[in-house]
């Protein structure tokens, strides 16, 4: 089919924006639907990536403002044999989006309401809402909150298809564990896209539609439109009462040392001890379960490193936690370090952290690892000689470690689609720069610094004593190479572990045509 037939066929049948009929549940007016063709003055703003490595051009964007919208743009790249794609928040490390085979881009981020649902008995939130204003309007409507990340900027829609996690994760569990429902928009064997409502109540004929939701991955078995939420095992007519209450105030820690002042010796006495506190305080019902950090180790270039933990202020001994925690991760360390503690409303510190690990609008190459343990002497130090080569010059690059486990590992590994239960870190591998004539080398710094630290298990985190695996919501397509991959080890187990067979059932169920795919999307079972 050439070009011009494409954008013939997306645009027959199309539903004009006069003609969509609001739905019952919409809160006001909706938006759409938005037809962008590349001679739209709109056209570049809307093709922006997260990644700046990557660019789409697709013949076509929707912007929708409906369920009925999306079922009618799926639609219509169906009948044209377009390849059809979502974007919510646009934080994709990867071209599963932004991508030169993409040719209808399904536009949801004016898809934002955040709300109670009475009928449902939960919370529903449409995927285009950014996780900020989803803190904003739980918090000052219920008094309630979801374990999300620090990302104020990340959509929801593809943060709670990976798992989603963020600070209060420890105490509260995964995102997806508070995860009751989703409505999407699938595409049958005959060709016709409807909208399916999937919760995890037992009787439901589509809860393997749910729990593929919990943590495979976006991009897979539909475009999400809505979600709902609802802790489990809450029984409430209280809405209040039906999702976790954040603290009132946390403390914000901020631990910073200098690179001049650090040694091999000491970068690795100052890893292991901080994995190994993670190790003894991983139980769901440990006293530490609250306290949440991030680890983050830039190149040297970059003068400094830090530790930024956050804890709840009203926890009657939480000033001494924090000192303890960070007395126990410096232990024998013998370097300086400056620490600085402030008392912070709980918004303010998600929607402002101290620590940024924002990597929007910036070329990128990044990986990442689930940690059941302190890296090895060994990993640590060759993670101190990379940090540290006089031969690489980024200061924009190095790894960052989030504190987990504590409430994770209370779900079983099967319970839903995130099967990593039994970690209790994670570690974000990033590159960073704006250049793109400097795409190549590095690109291949960041490849040959994960393939050394992992250099014992095929240069990937193959599930083991150590590692664990990796997060699909940092995908890396090199997992899926045998260059960069020589364990044997396939990528889907990486990411997936042994719930990839029932991901393959979900997927020939509710996507036989293998309408929505991208380089690490679930395959058809053979």
């Amino acid at each position: 089919m050439t070009d011009g037939a494409i954008l013939a066929g997306l645009t027959t049948g199309l539903t004009p924006a006069t003609s969509a009929a609001a739905p019952a549940e919409a809160c006001g007016p909706v938006v759409g639907p938005v037809t962008v063709t590349p001679d739209d003055p709109r056209y570049e703003e809307l093709t922006t990536a997260g990644n700046a490595r990557f660019h789409c051009r697709p013949r076509q964007i929707r912007v929708v403002g409906s369920t009925a919208q999306v079922v009618q743009a799926v639609q219509d790249a169906v009948r044209s044999g377009a390849r059809v794609v979502a974007r919510s928040g646009g934080h994709c490390l990867e071209d599963f989006v932004d991508s030169p085979t993409t040719q209808l881009l399904v536009d949801l981020s004016e898809m934002t309401a955040v709300g109670y649902d009475e009928t449902r008995a939960a919370f529903a939130v449409q995927p285009g809402a950014l996780l900020g204003n989803v803190y904003r309007t739980l918090l000052k409507g219920w008094g309630v909150t979801l374990p999300a990340g620090l990302t104020s900027t990340v959509g929801i829609g593809g943060h709670v298809l990976g798992g989603g996690y963020g600070p209060l994760t420890r105490l509260h569990g995964c995102v997806v564990d508070h995860l009751y429902g989703v409505e999407v928009v699938v595409v049958d064997r005959s060709g016709t896209a409807r909208a399916v409502v999937a919760t995890r109540d037992a009787d439901d004929p589509n809860r393997d539609l749910w729990w593929a939701h919990t943590g495979g991955g976006g991009g897979n078995f539909g475009i999400v439109t809505r979600y709902w939420f609802r802790t489990p095992g809450v029984d409430s007519s209280d809405p209040g009462q039906l999702l976790p209450a954040p603290p009132a105030a946390v403390l914000d820690s901020y631990v910073q040392w200098s690179w001049a002042d650090m040694t091999e010796k000491s970068f690795r006495r100052l890893l292991r001890n901080h994995g190994r506190w993670h190790e003894r305080h991983n139980a769901p019902d440990s006293p530490y379960a609250a306290l949440f950090s991030i680890l983050t180790a830039l190149r040297r270039q970059s003068g400094v490193f830090s530790l930024s933990t956050q804890l709840d202020a009203g926890l009657p001994d939480a000033e001494s936690m924090v000192d303890g925690y960070v007395a126990a991760v410096t232990e024998g360390v013998g370097v300086p370090y400056t620490h600085d503690v402030r008392t912070t409303p709980w918004l303010r510190s998600m929607l402002y952290p101290r620590v940024a690990d924002n990597v929007f609008g910036l070329r990128a190459k990044c990986k990442a690892a689930y940690l059941r343990r302190a890296f090895a002497d060994s990993q640590a130090d060759t993670i101190y000689r990379r940090l540290t080569d006089e031969d690489y010059d980024n200061p924009a690059a190095g790894i960052l470690l989030a504190a987990y486990g504590g409430k994770v590992s209370a779900v079983p590994p099967d319970a839903t689609a995130t099967a990593q239960r039994d970690a209790v870190l994670k570690a974000f591998f990033f590159d960073t720069w704006t250049d793109p004539a400097a795409d190549e080398r590095n690109i291949r710094w960041m490849r040959e610094f994960y393939r050394e630290v992992f250099a014992d298990t095929g240069g990937v985190p193959v599930p083991g004593e150590i590692s664990d695996g990796s997060y699909i919501n940092y995908p890396d397509t090199d997992l899926a190479d045998p260059r960069w991959n020589t364990s044997g080890t396939p990528w889907h187990t990486l990411y997936y572990k042994d719930n990839y067979a029932r991901l393959q059932r979900v997927k020939a169920r509710w996507d036989p045509r293998d309408v929505f795919h991208h380089a690490l999307s679930i395959r058809p079972p053979a």
